[in-house]
């Protein structure tokens, strides 16, 4: 799921327009993954007209303890979330005001904060916008115990990401759907359809300094060269450090409706955001 900033391209209008259709999946040369138990669909809560709680969009995230989930800021459109490990395939119904999935062996619930700094801002390089500080945490209301998720997922040390050789590869993770309906070239972006399924991919980081690269990682997404990329739904999903459990960074956004080109991943390893991370860590275990 992505914010629409300039040319940037985001999910939040299709989750108000159908929440059924409101997730795809990594893209590319992607594989259903099981393995990576830490890395749960979030299910946003809001209301409707009459005051009834409806959810309004899903996105991806990652446990980082027993109680802290991380996600995209951007996703946050309501407070209250849902939160399932399970791999998929995952389908919904609305009973009442209560969301029914299937396909999962147990839920959390929890309330949803943006990073205090979270924000647009004005960019540039021919981009009017950008989004600064796109990660939010989840407070669980209870423990996920490991016997749900095997491990959770480990932080980065500050500063990780210069250390890495060029082309390093990572590892995407998110949820949704596979399916696009109508031809790339015609710039629709609300026309994927599926059940959501956890799904991974490898990809590199893309060398060399860019607007933003204080911030973020940004990775190739051409499936042409056998690589992954994120699309509407994995927002919020983990970005792991090649073979291992350190999540470097949280997906972000993609500069193309049709989820091809060059992705960007918000980095978990800047001093600020890792201190405020530690923080609600240390705060809620």
């Amino acid at each position: 799921m992505r914010l629409k900033i300039g040319v940037l391209f985001a999910l939040f209008s299709v989750l108000l327009v159908s929440f059924a259709g409101s997730a795809c999946a990594i893209t590319g040369n992607f594989m259903p993954d099981a393995e990576r138990t830490n890395v749960g669909l979030v299910v946003f809560w809001g209301s409707d007209a009459s005051g009834n709680s409806i959810p309004v969009g899903a996105c991806s995230g990652v446990l980082v303890s027993s109680r802290v989930l991380l996600t995209a800021a951007h996703a946050c459109v309501s407070l209250s979330v849902t939160v399932c490990f399970d791999n998929g395939p995952i389908s919904w119904s609305l009973e009442g005001d209560q969301i029914q999935l299937q396909g999962v062996t147990s839920t959390f619930n929890g309330t949803a904060y943006p990073n205090p700094e979270f924000a647009l801002q004005e960019g540039g390089n021919g981009l009017p916008n950008f989004l600064t500080h796109d990660v939010a945490v989840v407070i669980l209301d209870e423990p996920v115990p490991q016997t749900v998720v095997g491990s959770y997922a480990q932080l980065p040390t500050a500063g990780l990401t210069e250390t890495l050789s060029s082309k390093t590869f990572v590892e995407l993770v998110g949820y949704g759907m596979q399916e696009h309906l109508s031809p790339r070239n015609t710039g629709v972006a609300n026309t994927w359809v599926g059940l959501l399924m956890r799904c991974s991919a490898q990809a590199k980081i893309i060398p060399g300094n860019f607007a933003w690269s204080d911030e973020f990682i940004r990775c190739s997404a051409n499936p042409g060269q056998g690589k992954g990329g994120i699309s509407y739904g994995d927002s919020g999903g983990a970005v792991f450090l090649e073979q291992s459990n350190v999540v470097l960074a949280l997906n972000s956004y993609a500069t193309n409706p049709n989820c091809v080109g060059q992705t960007y991943h918000i980095r978990l390893d800047t001093v600020d955001i890792l201190s405020w991370i530690n923080q609600e860590v240390n705060l809620y275990g």
